[in-house]
Order: structure tokens, then C-alpha cells, then sequence
């Protein structure tokens, strides 16, 4: 891939929001043949239909791929790779999508040292509360950040392109990182943020809402609309990393419950002020 002119082959293997947003950006900003995997028949016929993807063909013409995108949950993403690789030419870049990074680079990495892959771990920072081919978007990438975790061994030149390829779809930067810096910051700024979105709105006071919410309710309740088995097995892989945040988030919401509960104004004063300058330090 790293020495192969435009246009590329590239598969795209889960034709989901992130699989299918990739195929459809691929198709309407590039001039690459895109190869389009999903289990499901109907996805694959419409995805076929809506020009999506060129092919949907068998797993021998993983072969013909120049690049792979492995737009899966991580432990599909090493399953259909194990069960695949001896498909794949050597020099294929294999790129995985998945929004944890320390598992893929292990077991991806390693696979595709051993059969002459280069591997690349990837995670567009993009996405929405809804999930599935039929809210696939080709804008869905538009001024992201794209970070990425390349093995050592993987060339300066396969960097450089699949950086030319992402700034060609709509994101805004690559930003590179490694798999561990990449899973704990990954823990605060998306994970905590579903675990709390989902514990907030089991509150009994939820389904009195209407009439009395506004944006901060919408903001905050937004990304409870999750899909719970992929968003399970990515806590699960990182829960080192996330039950900290969560050990954090307790110990800072308990200051702010004593303040309260103590009817002590100044102290709840400075954790407001103090919170409201943090915040103003991350714009």
C-alpha cells in the first residue's frame, strides 16, 4: 500500500455507522475501489444499492486489498482477522476502528507482524447516539480528529498516506498517540461520559421531565442512547483506566453533596468557582 498510487483498494469490514459512514466518505470523496464486509445480507445489498461500497465480495478478495478498515467491536475485529489472515498479500495495511486501543495493538499487532501486515490502530472521534448502516453518513467525519496508534515497525510512508487519505475524507488532524495514553484519556473524555449519561437518567424524576428540561437535560441525557453491547464490551476492556474516572467522579460529587447538605455557601461557592475556571482552561 505504501508504495501503490492512487486509486486503492481498501476493504471496509462492518458496514455499521463508523463501516458504513467510511465506505460512503470513501465513495464521495476518493477515487478508491471499496470492498464492503458485513454479515448481514440486507446491509450489504443496500450498501451495494446506494453505491456505498463497489463489491461485496468473499473472503478471498480480502486478497486484492491494498488497505483493510476493521469497522467492528474489538473482539470481532481479532476474531475476523485470525480466522482471515492467510487471505491477505503481504504489505496489506490493516487499521482497526475500534474506541479502545491497548487490546487491538496487542493481538492485531502481533498477528500482522507475524504474516507481513502493517498494522495501524485507529479511532475516528466521531459518532452518534444511533447506530447501524441506515444512519451511515458521509459528512459523518467532517473536522474530526483521527487519532492513531501505528506499530514501530510500520513505515513513516503508510502514516503519510492513510493521513493524505483521512484529511481527503473530512477530518480535520491525525493525531497520534499510543494505545495506553489513547485508553486513558479515552476513559474520561468518552467512556465516563456514557456511564454517567446512563446513570443519570434512571433517576425517577426522568420520566417527569416534560415541560420542565431544557439543553442541560438534552446535553447530558444525549448519549444514554447507546448501543449497550458494544459500549459493555469497551468498559470491560478498559476497566482499569474507567473505574478510576468513576472513583474520581464519586469523590468529587460527595464534595459537592457535604457542601450542600452542611448548608455551607462558601464551600459550595469555591467548588462552583473552581469548577467554572477548569472548564474555562479546557477552551
Amino acid at each position: 500500500m505504501y508504495v501503490k498510487e492512487y486509486p486503492l483498494t481498501i476493504g471496509v469490514v462492518g458496514l455499521g455507522l463508523i463501516g458504513g459512514s467510511l465506505a460512503k466518505a470513501l465513495k464521495q470523496f476518493t477515487r478508491n475501489w471499496v470492498l464492503g464486509y458485513d454479515i448481514d445480507q440486507d446491509t450489504k445489498r443496500l450498501a451495494l444499492a446506494e453505491h456505498a461500497v463497489d463489491e461485496a465480495p468473499d473472503d478471498a478478495a480480502l486478497g486484492r486489498c491494498d488497505l483493510i478498515f476493521l469497522a467492528l467491536c474489538p473482539r470481532q475485529a481479532v476474531q475476523f482477522l485470525q480466522e482471515r489472515v492467510q487471505h491477505l498479500r503481504p504489505g496489506t495495511v490493516v487499521m482497526d476502528l475500534c474506541g479502545i486501543k491497548r487490546y487491538p495493538y496487542q493481538k492485531l499487532g502481533e498477528l500482522c507482524a507475524n504474516h507481513g501486515l502493517f498494522y495501524v490502530g485507529g479511532h475516528p472521534m466521531a459518532g452518534k447516539e444511533q447506530w447501524g448502516y441506515g444512519n451511515a453518513d458521509p459528512e459523518l467525519f467532517q473536522n474530526a480528529s483521527m487519532v492513531i496508534t501505528p506499530a514501530p515497525q510500520t513505515p513513516p510512508a503508510v502514516l503519510h498516506r492513510l493521513e493524505e487519505l483521512f484529511l481527503q475524507i473530512g477530518f480535520a488532524r491525525v493525531t497520534p498517540s499510543n494505545p495506553a495514553e489513547h485508553d486513558q484519556i479515552i476513559a474520561f473524555t468518552s467512556q465516563l461520559a456514557h456511564v454517567v449519561s446512563s446513570a443519570y437518567i434512571k433517576s425517577p424524576r426522568a420520566q417527569m421531565q416534560m415541560g420542565f428540561s431544557a439543553g442541560s437535560f438534552k446535553d447530558l441525557t444525549r448519549v444514554a442512547r447507546l448501543n449497550p453491547s458494544m459500549w459493555a464490551e469497551l468498559f470491560l476492556e478498559n476497566a482499569d483506566y474507567l473505574t478510576e474516572e468513576i472513583d474520581t467522579l464519586i469523590s468529587h460529587l460527595q464534595e459537592y453533596r457535604d457542601a450542600i447538605a452542611a448548608n455551607d455557601s462558601q464551600r459550595l461557592y469555591d467548588l462552583l468557582e473552581d469548577g467554572r475556571k477548569r472548564k474555562e482552561a479546557t477552551l
